[in-house]
């Protein structure tokens, strides 16, 4: 059971820096929960491959500082489609 969740961080790890995944992203790829991809990547990697960890740590580090910014598109994009929504509504009128 060790080495299943022992490989299960190593490919977590990858996958975030192959893809410069979110925990998310990650978390819904492999179908797990964020709390287990954080764990993995942030505990379990740093004892299995430092050199990996590093990687990984650069890409949330990176992620961090960027969710603010996708937060704001994402808000954005909701209310143009609630806005092209009630005008197409408003058409069929």
């Amino acid at each position: 059971m060790k080495t299943d969740i022992e490989a299960r961080a190593v490919m977590l790890g990858e996958y975030i820096v192959k893809h410069k995944a979110t925990v998310r992203a990650a978390a819904k790829y492999f179908a797990v929960s964020k709390s287990t991809v954080h764990k993995d990547v942030t505990e379990r990697l740093k004892e299995l491959d430092k050199n990996l960890y590093k990687k990984v740590n650069s890409v949330l580090k990176q992620n961090k500082e960027e969710r603010h910014i996708r937060g704001g598109i994402a808000t954005r994009e909701k209310y143009m489609k609630l806005k092209e929504k009630l005008i197409f509504e408003k058409n069929l009128s």
